[in-house]
């Protein structure tokens, strides 16, 4: 069976109708709609759509996000496609992703069925700001966290492999930051992504697009925002502990156990209920985030004595240059390893 093609679509345009028509002129692939909310003037759009043998409409009662409509759509699939399909094509309602495109995605998913495929923009031309400025400020979000390097961070079109759409039934969140979990989630499992090129396309300069650039993608970094309020307060509680310690002891690597220890579990309680609220069960977050912390103190501990040894520098000014170089590593790493989802 051919991959099924999942459309979220909220208060969409006619331009949807004219995309599913020449869907089902081209494949006989299943294709599912979902009306994530849109308004009473925008029924008869889904019911000519559910009039197509090839097409279920599912609907939700209110506006939930489109992160939440395509879980949906997931979720319908693995009641009723999976078992003898390879896995889902996401497009968009508005316009930006033309049928043969979307069929694109669709023979690169048959061709690697295990891997994530993107279909991704050039963003050359005439880009609507907010567009430009979402998905470069995204880009260089994620190179800079996760360390993987993407053209086209928020791009809808997707060809997503069964196994790991189970997976993404997991994820709490539910707008557009929900795109970019599915990204993090592929790194930590170490899922090859695959970049398609597509057509670059926006409709009356993108205009029936829902992506707001200042309030989506400050709910996407607001986890980091939430992370770096933490992690000072952290910080400051290790630091002030391996002051004490060291005042004490003279010895640096008993200090920096004895900080850490506390402040680690300050960060784990703090990290899971605050940072990224987590639904995952407590122990394998735990045993993970304790993974992270030795391995975090080894690499302080060789940062400080190499910094103190052999470049001769105060050892508190050594622990702070410590600090602010694990931090950045420890975002991406609880991330991506610690905490199953976040919001």
């Amino acid at each position: 069976m051919l991959p099924v093609i999942i459309i979220p679509a909220y208060q969409p345009e006619l331009v949807l109708i004219d995309i599913v028509k020449k869907l089902c002129e081209n494949s006989e692939q299943k294709i599912i709609v979902i009306n994530d909310g849109s308004s009473i003037d925008k029924n008869n759009i889904f019911i000519e759509l559910a009039k197509t043998s090839n097409v279920d409409v599912l609907r939700h009662a209110e506006n939930l996000g489109k992160g939440r409509a395509l879980r949906t759509g997931f979720n319908h699939f693995l009641l009723n496609y999976a078992h003898d399909c390879l896995g889902v094509v996401t497009a968009d309602a508005d316009g930006q992703h033309i049928p043969e495109d979307i069929l694109k995605l669709s023979e690169s998913l048959i061709k690697h069925p295990h891997e994530l495929n993107i279909g991704i923009r050039d963003f050359k031309g005439k880009i609507p700001f907010r567009s430009k400025f979402g998905n470069g400020f995204t880009r260089l979000f994620f190179r800079f966290i996760v360390g993987i390097k993407l053209s086209d961070t928020q791009s809808g079109l997707r060809a997503i492999p069964k196994f790991f759409i189970e997976e993404m039934l997991e994820v709490t969140t539910s707008g557009y930051d929900f795109e970019l979990d599915m990204l993090m989630r592929a790194a930590r499992r170490r899922i090859k992504i695959i970049e398609i090129p597509i057509h670059t396309i926006y409709l009356d300069k993108n205009k029936a697009s829902h992506f707001n650039p200042l309030a989506d993608s400050l709910k996407i970094y607001f986890v980091f925002v939430r992370f770096t309020t933490v992690s000072i307060l952290s910080a400051l509680l290790d630091f002030v502990l391996f002051t004490i310690c060291y005042y004490l002891t003279k010895k640096v690597f008993a200090s920096i156990i004895f900080a850490r220890v506390l402040s680690c579990i300050f960060n784990f309680i703090f990290g899971k209920r605050v940072t990224f609220r987590s639904g995952g069960k407590m122990f394998p977050e735990s045993i993970r985030f304790a993974i992270l912390a030795i391995s975090l103190v080894l690499i302080s501990y060789g940062l400080i004595t190499s910094m103190v040894n052999f470049l001769g520098m105060n050892v508190y000014v050594s622990k702070v240059i410590s600090e602010c170089t694990l931090f950045f590593m420890s975002f991406a790493a609880q991330r991506v390893f610690v905490f199953r989802s976040s919001r």
